[in-house]
């Protein structure tokens, strides 16, 4: 296509094979280890996004273990109950989702005071502005796909906590009122959002990341009363599926946009890994192919971490008008998100370790399928 810039795509560097299935399982515990120490040591101080998707993570694995409080999620909370955050975006709703986790486990007047100014803050701040289809804005004039994760976790874990069904069916309809402007009719792919109205067709890695992670977990609450998110998350993942190269992580933009090929983004594999995994449990038989990609997609992401931190992790992305966009963000520091993202696909593959749908992993206590994956995660494709 004429006025294509190639550049980025051009300068990328190969992708890294994904882990094997018996290097990720025997790692397991370092690999959570070393992406927690990575996300305490970029602070995780702030009332913000990043640190909302970090401390979820972190409370998911706790609650997978053990069902007690994580002790780094309890320690960066708590200490927003006595003197509380300033609320001014739908991104400060996201570590309201881990503090809904701590409510789940005692009574915290504090925390439950903090709880409530979050819910406040959606039911009727200015800032909270609405499309005319309901769906909570990014910013007043755009829908983003990020909004899903970011309100939606939140209101979903209020809604459980507190017995609220109308929180809990509040989380569904964003979900889905998000979908009805963003899911692409053809490709069952979602956009990272609109502007002026306008969707724009930028199928980036991280938006199909956050929908499909909220999607699964509405479906798997028991949200989904009308089947219609199992059905969109299913047309998204599959054709995700299609889309995923053979090193299991997609480009910043998955459908193969020339300008962001070979440009990898891998807290979005993590994400829609983690997802995937989640949603396929919910269906063994009918979703194999989900778990596949999903499996794959999780050892390929985590094939990048490399000391504390998950690489290859795109910055904090507003909405690009074209693909080239994409191309330069950049990804050359640790990002809270990619650290977060990275846990969730840890947590997500031992929360489906008994999975009778597994199709790739070997049997507990059993020789893996080292015909499969004779090379280790230092080699590279070429």
């Amino acid at each position: 296509m004429a006025g294509e810039d190639l550049t980025s795509s051009e300068l990328a560097a190969p992708p890294l094979l994904p882990l094997a299935v018996e290097e990720l399982e025997a790692g397991l515990d370092d690999l959570e280890a070393a992406l927690t120490a990575g996300a305490v040591g970029l602070g995780l101080d702030r009332w913000f996004w990043g640190e909302g998707v970090s401390l979820l993570a972190l409370a998911r694995l706790a609650r997978q273990r053990d069902g007690g409080d994580h002790p780094v999620v309890v320690a960066h909370i708590d200490p927003h109950t006595r003197r509380h955050p300033v609320l001014e975006h739908v991104n400060n709703l996201a570590p309201g989702a881990a503090l809904a986790e701590l409510l789940r486990t005692r009574e915290h007047p504090a925390r439950m005071e903090l709880l409530v100014a979050g819910l406040d803050w959606y039911a009727s701040a200015p800032e909270a502005t609405r499309a005319p289809n309901g769906a909570l804005e990014h910013w007043p004039g755009g829908v983003w796909a990020d909004t899903v994760y970011m309100a939606g976790e939140f209101l979903l874990r209020a809604g459980e906590v507190l017995r609220r069904e109308d929180l809990v069916a509040q989380a569904r309809d964003q979900w889905l009122a998000h979908a009805e402007v963003l899911q692409d009719d053809a490709s069952g792919l979602f956009a990272h959002g609109t502007h002026q109205g306008e969707r724009i067709p930028c199928h980036w890695g991280r938006a199909n990341a956050w929908i499909a992670l909220a999607g699964a977990d509405l479906v798997a609450a028991g949200a989904d009363t009308t089947g219609e998110i199992a059905e969109r998350l299913a047309r998204q993942l599959t054709a995700l599926a299609s889309h995923q190269p053979e090193h299991g992580v997609w480009d910043v933009l998955v459908d193969g946009q020339p300008e962001t090929r070979g440009v990898l983004e891998t807290s979005a594999a993590a994400g829609i890994g983690a997802a995937a995994l989640r949603f396929a449990a919910l269906d063994p038989a009918g979703r194999t192919a989900i778990r596949a990609m999903g499996e794959l997609a999780v050892r390929g992401a985590l094939a990048y971490v490399e000391g504390e931190h998950l690489t290859r992790v795109s910055a904090g992305t507003v909405l690009q008008l074209i693909p080239f966009g994409y191309s330069v963000i950049r990804d050359d520091r640790p990002q809270p998100w990619g650290q977060g993202l990275g846990l969730e696909a840890i947590a997500a593959w031992r929360e489906t370790a008994d999975d009778p749908g597994a199709v790739t992993r070997p049997s507990r206590g059993t020789p893996g399928d080292t015909a499969r994956h004779e090379t280790t995660r230092e080699q590279e494709l070429t």
